[in-house]
């Protein structure tokens, strides 16, 4: 029971992440453009990794 919840809620969580990603991509250009890393792209690794997991663990 708690697999298909801890699935459910990965996924929101991967959903939410680049839809962030989206919204916050004018900043990461200014921010690359004066030379500080943004990194978004470990936080969405992260859970798409973590995602990937539980749908492999539950199938």
């Amino acid at each position: 029971m708690f697999a298909p919840l801890r699935r459910a809620t990965l996924f929101t969580l991967y959903q939410m992440s680049v839809l962030t990603g989206i919204f916050l991509l004018p900043v990461a250009l200014v921010a690359r453009r004066a030379g500080v890393p943004f990194p978004m792209h470990r936080v969405m690794q992260t859970i798409a990794k973590a995602y990937e997991e539980a749908a492999e663990s539950s199938a």
